[in-house]
């Protein structure tokens, strides 16, 4: 029906609105306090009555903006409750949660908290989804707490919306009609008593409401009404359907100016109920006579509770000073003053409770005296016991705080003066704690605090290291894969390492990066297990914890705690256990930590290494009593801003260090054999240590005892022997790169530095294979060695690896010697010099006694067999001695077969090195032999062959070649070659001529002594042999008559020989054998030779 003009303007003033369809609802002064979400509507500092912004930090677009039509649904709804929160506060009213009024959820906060919604922090939102709060949103309710809601479930909430609704409103109903003539009654009552209140000096001509205008006196009774007003059902005040609306308005009384005399008595608050006449006098009354007659009345008054204040101080002095003493005792932390503040105001307790039992005992009231003294003990007895507990508070705070050790604290020795004092502290706080009495037991509370904070540590800190190894490992391969493999950094860090004293070279086994990735692992290893790492916490953990259970450490407390017979001095027995089971948790936490880290490969996703941890309880808490219970929190979170980006996972290229977290892409056998042979002794030894707990040896051989330390050791042993034989095995394949063509020294100037190095790298590979086969310094405790004796099957890895690193590295020195490469960079083949050092480079030189001809193959092939035959004699049996001794195993067919080897590898050397020259001298004589003009005519021959001087000369070269370059080749090369020409001669002697006559079978006879003699230095039975058969090959193409005129001729051919031995003396006096002897063994092998060829002719 349509709304009058008073009505309107009413409405308007109640309200304060301009207009009936306002576009945004305006500001009243307690909006402040009210659950609405408007609270914060004037974010920007915008007048009340503006338009209505979202909230400012609203966590989700679902608080949006309502429309107007919605807003203004909620004026005067639920006005009891609005009311009610304006006297209680809101929090009284609106529930912090609510079940689901749909029956589909049990908690609405539960749910919401689920979908990200910060119910908790901002009560705003969360009142918009509570059914008691009058900003309830049914359209928010829906889209979020039944965002994922079907039809048919939402059907079936509307129908259990339904049924609970009826189930109310059943009760509800039959209280009103139980007593539907008592609210009537009353509600009659109330409404005419407040009328006649409210209208008491009004012109009875002026209407204060459309209902009092229609229907003067009292208004008709409506059932619908009271209903409404009695359940809330209708959304209005009872009072304000009575008419009286403008007693809520301010704006509606406030617009009155004049007030008439017959109102001032009238029971309104403009008239203040009826006293606004009388109070201006009574003020002024009594402003007037407290001006004239309160000086004198409050002297005397004043004068005698000052005197009774001062006696009541000097008899109660101590009682009155107690409070201040205790505060001073606790700013300085004398814990002996709080401890004796709380046993004396304890003891004047005890007092006052005994006055107050005897006289209710007796039944006599207390006097005055007795009174107050009991008033003066409570309120000093409150006052201590606040303080007290604050005390305690901040006691207990700093107990679970104070673990006995702190990280690092052996760095100098101040620190440790600090830990030493540290490790006391606790042991002062369990004592005051214990005097000043408390309801759960210090000792647990320290045990199971320090439990959680190795836990904590445990995780936070091993965790955060490898996340900050995974880093460096995926830096490494990113550098790795675009650099690729240094060719010569191996030979550079060997002769670092090899040229350098004892423990300097560490650091120089490899590049900055990869050395700085393996100290890396060493230092997280080392904070986990080192004697001063958590590994030594966890030992003095236990310690204390045994030590406490057998009652060894309350000993130590003052006389004054043991004195007291606190229940709390002795551990209960579930305590116990819960201390075995923490301290077993810290121990499998420890070899869980160790053997993913080396067990596992590399993560793609860094989150994964994110693992919950439990917090550090810093208040007691009675519920839990398992060291580890309680919430989790993340151990680690990486990245924001100052973090930087983090790598990509490093790209799988098939390399065999993808498989393992703990390796460095692209770092040597050298630095990881050093590396984890350490590693591997700090895991052997916290092993032993762990395993020397009796709480750990009392588990048997479960994988929580002793035996899951074994296994733990024994899998480490192995990742880690795996991976330094696939990196033994590649480094195998760059050993070739450790020849530099720089000789060894002035002494074996036939040697180059290869040999050397190549000794120095296997020695220290298999001195850390050792390492970590045996586990050197580790540590054996409890029950058995926790360090078993390597397998058979990882001895056999190990062997394989061994075998096979000196197989490839026989194989990189035959290709380079046979590879055509100069040190300048370009050999005469054309090819790059990849293995040799560039021109450069005066890396090793200084070492050597200088470099050799690098571009010569020839030189390459005689320097490599000369390190060959030195390998083959001294390095290659040294370091199987050492692998046998190191192992205590055999190598019986692997000796067998490197020698076999070495062999095959010297004979295609030899063989690549002697092949031209063999070539050339077996054309020289071939053509000598073959040649018109070979034999003479007649008369005896006064010279050898042009051929014989040619075939000479050639050796003389190589004789200059090979002394020069590798001296101790000299013998072995000229002899084969001796021995080539000989079978050369002997060939070409059976071919050349079917006969010989006298003149040539004395040519091919001086021929053959001449080459013969020159050359005897190096003359062997092989050379001899064949020397005797070209003598036979003779004899048999020549008749008797050459054979018997030969012998005649043989003075005289000596002669001749002679003269020519003489006569080259110089040319080829570099073949001039030892003095000693000379002379006899040339006649010797001259007769020897002419007796050859006499018996074969005869």
């Amino acid at each position: 029906m349509p709304l009058t003009a008073d009505t309107e303007r009413r409405l308007l003033n109640h309200y304060k609105l301009t207009t009936l369809y306002p576009s945004s609802w305006p500001h009243q002064p307690g909006d402040d306090s009210s659950d609405d979400e408007e609270a914060s509507s004037h974010p920007n500092g915008s007048s009340p009555g503006g338009p209505i912004h979202p909230p400012s930090k609203s966590p989700s677009p679902l608080v949006g903006r309502q429309s107007s039509s919605a807003r203004f649904q909620k004026i005067d709804r639920h006005a009891s409750i609005r009311s009610a929160s304006s006297f209680l506060g809101a929090s009284s009213v609106v529930k912090q949660d609510e079940p689901d009024a749909l029956g589909m959820v049990q908690s609405v906060a539960t749910t919401l908290r689920s979908r990200g919604l910060p119910v908790e922090e901002d009560l705003a939102l969360r009142n918009r989804f509570m059914l008691s709060s009058t900003s309830f949103s049914p359209a928010l309710y829906l889209s979020q707490v039944h965002s994922e809601a079907s039809t048919d479930d939402l059907l079936r909430g509307l129908e259990f919306l339904g049924r609970s609704i009826e189930q109310k409103s059943a009760s509800l109903k039959v209280l009103v009609e139980s007593n539907f003539e008592k609210f009537v009654r009353a509600k009659a009552t109330i409404d005419n008593v407040y009328l006649e209140m409210r209208t008491q000096g009004v012109d009875p001509e002026t209407p204060t409401s459309p209902n009092l205008a229609s229907t003067p006196g009292r208004r008709p009774h409506s059932r619908h009404t009271s209903r409404g007003g009695a359940g809330g059902g209708s959304g209005t005040h009872f009072r304000s359907t009575s008419g009286a609306v403008s007693s809520f308005s301010p704006t509606l009384g406030n617009s009155r100016s004049a007030t008439t005399p017959a109102r001032k008595n009238a029971l309104t608050r403009e008239a203040e109920y009826g006293v606004l006449g009388i109070k201006a006098p009574l003020t002024d009354v009594v402003m007037r006579a407290e001006e004239v007659w309160g000086p004198a009345l409050g002297g005397r008054e004043k004068e005698e509770n000052l005197k009774v204040t001062i006696g009541t101080l000097d008899q109660h002095a101590e009682i009155f000073r107690l409070g201040s003493v205790v505060s001073e005792a606790i700013k300085q932390n004398d814990y002996d003053g709080v401890v004796a503040g709380w046993k004396k105001i304890t003891f004047l307790v005890e007092i006052a409770k005994g006055i107050a039992t005897t006289a209710q005992r007796t039944g006599t009231p207390l006097n005055d005296a007795d009174a107050q003294y009991i008033l003066l003990v409570s309120h000093a007895h409150h006052d201590v016991s606040t303080q007290v507990d604050v005390f305690k508070r901040s006691l207990w705070r700093r107990l679970k705080t104070t673990h006995g050790r702190k990280p690092g604290s052996l760095a100098g020795s101040t620190a440790l003066s600090e830990e030493l004092e540290d490790r006391e502290v606790h042991m002062d706080l369990i004592a005051v704690l214990l005097q000043l009495g408390v309801d759960e037991n210090p000792i647990w509370e320290w045990l199971n605090s320090r439990c959680l904070y190795l836990k904590d540590r445990i995780a936070r800190g091993f965790e955060r290291s490898r996340i900050e190894i995974e880093i460096l490992r995926r830096r490494l391969a990113g550098v790795n894969a675009k650099q690729g493999k240094d060719g010569r950094a191996l030979g550079r860090y060997l002769r670092s390492t090899s040229s350098g004293p004892a423990g300097s070279g560490d650091k120089a086994m490899d590049s900055a990066a990869i050395i700085a990735f393996w100290e890396k692992v060493l230092n997280a290893l080392r904070g986990l297990l080192g004697s001063s790492g958590i590994v030594g916490e966890v030992m003095d953990f236990w310690a204390a914890t045994q030590s406490f259970i057998d009652g060894r450490a309350q000993k130590a407390f003052p006389a004054a705690v043991l004195n007291a017979n606190s229940e709390h001095l002795e551990l209960e027995p579930d305590d116990v256990a819960n201390l075995r089971s923490g301290a077993l948790d810290l121990v499998s936490q420890l070899r869980e930590s160790i053997m993913s880290f080396f067990a596992d490969a590399p993560v793609d996703d860094l989150s994964d290494l994110y693992s919950p941890i439990p917090p550090t309880p810093i208040t007691p808490d009675s519920g839990n009593k398992t060291p580890g219970g309680g919430g989790v929190r993340r151990a680690f979170t990486f990245g924001g801003a100052g973090h930087g980006e983090l790598p990509p996972p490093s790209p799988k290229t098939g390399e065999w260090w993808e498989k393992f977290a703990f390796w460095p892409p692209g770092g040597n056998a050298l630095g990881g054999a050093h590396y984890l042979a350490v590693l591997l002794s700090l895991v052997g030894t916290a092993a032993g240590e762990l395993a020397g707990l009796s709480v750990v040896r009392q588990r048997g051989t479960t994988t929580s005892g002793p035996e899951g330390l074994k296994l733990l050791v024994s899998g480490v042993r192995e990742r880690g022997i795996h991976a330094l034989c696939s990196a033994w095995a590649g480094d195998a394949d760059r050993l070739r790169d450790l020849e530099g063509w720089v000789r060894c020294s002035s002494e074996r100037r036939d040697l180059t530095l290869m040999p050397g190095l190549f000794m120095v790298f296997e020695e220290k590979v298999l001195e850390g294979f050792r390492g970590i086969a045996y586990v050197s310094e580790g540590g054996r405790g409890g029950v058995g060695e926790v360090i078993q004796p390597p397998p058979a099957k990882l001895l056999q890895a190990v062997r394989g690896a061994f075998v096979g690193g000196l197989y490839k590295g026989l194989s990189g020195m035959v290709e380079n010697a046979e590879k055509g490469r100069v040190v300048s960079g370009v050999g005469k083949d054309g090819g790059l010099d990849g293995v040799v050092l560039e021109a450069g480079d005066r890396e090793g030189v200084e070492g050597g006694a200088g470099r050799v001809d690098a571009s010569n193959k020839n030189v390459r092939i005689l320097m490599t067999l000369s390190n060959l035959s030195h390998l083959r004699s001294e390095i290659i049996p040294h370091l199987i001695s050492a692998f046998e001794s190191s192992f205590s195993v055999k190598l019986t067919e692997e000796t067998k077969t490197i020698r076999d080897v070495l062999g095959q590898i010297d004979a295609r050397l030899f063989q690549a090195y002697v092949k031209g020259t063999v070539d050339k001298l077996s054309i020289l004589i071939h053509d000598g032999i073959n040649s018109a003009t070979w034999a003479p005519a007649s008369g005896r021959p006064i010279n050898a062959k042009s051929y014989v001087y040619d075939v000479l000369n050639a050796l003389v070269l190589v004789h200059s070649e090979v002394s020069t370059t590798a001296t101790g080749m000299t013998n072995q090369i000229l002899s084969y070659l001796l021995e080539q020409s000989s079978i050369n001669l002997l060939e070409s002697f059976k071919k050349a001529h079917t006969h010989y006559s006298l003149p040539a079978l004395m040519q091919a006879t001086l021929d053959v002594e001449f080459l013969a003699q020159t050359l005897n230095n190096y003359t062997t039975e092989r050379a001899s042999e064949v020397q005797s058969q070209i003598y036979l090959a003779l004899d048999e193409r020549t008749d008797d008559d050459a054979r018997k005129r030969l012998q005649g001729e043989l003075p005289e051919m000596r002669a001749v020989l002679k003269k020519l031995r003489e006569g080259t003396k110089l040319q080829f006096g570099c073949f001039k054998r030892e003095r000693r002897g000379r002379e006899g063994r040339g006649g010797a092998v001259a007769s020897g030779s002419t007796a050859g060829g006499g018996g074969g002719r005869s």
